[in-house]
């Protein structure tokens, strides 16, 4: 059976620049300029103005972006970084894959990010960086969390895989660390027709570490020189199209997630249940809209025999998964508690008025009803 309301609506998206990504396609076929070229540059070059930073080096995807960076850095082996647990486990993934070894956090339990105080019970003396995620768009008390990290003498990255045109205290997300990390994953407030990514920074150096590294270690502007060990993880020109084109309307987008999100935190201000909160000082985006829910399995089942579509980001904190296991140093309960009651709502720009309403009172309906009576 067909959802009354979808947990998401891509189709709508790439309606609106339908036009525009055919017009690109089209003169990209015609010049069969494939990896790199004027449309990747273009891309990057816009995508770091957007980002209020100097640089943006386009890479094959988030995950990448992250693994990059740390490489670039210079941190791997008999390194730690500290991860929240709470998070998409790429975050952790990359620092592994780079060789270091992940530090898990545990977070806010009003807002599940990252809190100066978690980071600073994670920090030892191998600690290297601290990956600050912007989980479901939203930032952290960035100010705080930079004065922790300089005082311990750790890199600030910051991964903003879900957070494209956020800010906090009017400052673009990517622009505050030493670097930050974006996924154009297709269904991320910027997302691509595929894997795509980028990481920005003001930092000329590592921008350019960052570009030989992503295209196997070579010496810029030579074919078969290589400086480095690096990786293949370039940004493909037909993606820079798609992401241009949706770019110039991530702003109207963004605005309509905000507006979702504040009729939903309106009509569950009172009960019986809440959106996570936002940190003062942020403006996020909205990329989930994310309630905490007792008896969630049960309020979900109900929620889908309604025709709602949820999803649960994320049911098993990183340091519960099999392969991070060995890396966890003791329980984290906000993370523990918060993986067992999570429901995302529907939410993207394209989402009607009456579609919102809808998905409130079924949520009032499944969250006080006794039991689930599927049609």
């Amino acid at each position: 059976m067909k959802p009354v309301v979808p947990f998401s609506d891509l189709a709508a998206m790439t309606r609106e620049i339908r036009e525009a990504v055919d017009e690109g396609w089209d003169r990209l076929l015609q010049g069969s300029r494939f990896i790199g070229g004027e449309a990747v540059e273009e891309f990057e070059q816009a995508w770091a103005e957007y980002c209020g930073t100097r640089h943006a080096i386009g890479v094959a995807n988030g995950t990448d972006a992250l693994q990059l960076t740390l490489m670039a850095l210079g941190i791997g082996p008999g390194d730690e970084v500290v991860v929240p647990s709470n998070t998409f486990v790429a975050s952790a993934e990359a620092v592994v894959l780079a060789g270091a070894t992940p530090r898990f956090a545990d977070v806010s339990p009003r807002t599940m990010l990252l809190t100066p105080h978690d980071l600073m019970a994670a920090i030892t003396p191998r600690t290297r960086a601290v990956i600050v995620v912007h989980l479901y768009g939203q930032m952290p008390d960035m100010d705080a969390l930079s004065r922790t990290a300089d005082k311990a003498g750790i890199w600030l990255l910051e991964d903003a895989a879900q957070a494209h045109g956020a800010s906090w205290r009017g400052r673009p997300a990517g622009s505050i660390g030493q670097a930050g990390c974006f996924s154009f994953y297709p269904g991320k407030n910027l997302g691509a027709f595929g894997d795509a990514g980028a990481v920005v920074t003001a930092d000329p150096d590592l921008a350019n570490r960052l570009r030989s590294l992503r295209d196997h270690g070579r010496v810029a502007g030579s074919h078969y020189r290589h400086e480095r060990v690096g990786m293949n993880s370039r940004l493909d020109a037909l993606q820079a199209v798609v992401l241009m084109a949706k770019l110039a309307r991530l702003d109207a987008w963004n605005e309509a997630r905000r507006s979702i999100a504040a009729r939903y935190q309106a009509a569950f201000a009172s009960g019986p249940i809440r959106l996570v909160e936002d940190e003062a000082g942020a403006r996020g985006v909205y990329h989930l809209a994310v309630a905490r829910i007792p008896d969630r399995e049960r309020v979900r089942q109900q929620l889908t025999a309604m025709g709602i579509e949820t999803g649960i980001h994320y049911p098993i904190p990183c340091h519960r998964q099999a392969p991070y296991v060995r890396f966890a140093s003791g329980p984290l309960p906000v993370s523990e508690a918060a993986a067992e009651q999570v429901l995302s709502l529907p939410m993207f720009p394209h989402l009607r008025d009456d579609q919102v309403a809808r998905v409130c009172e079924a949520v009032f309906e499944a969250v006080t009803a006794k039991e689930v009576q599927i049609a």
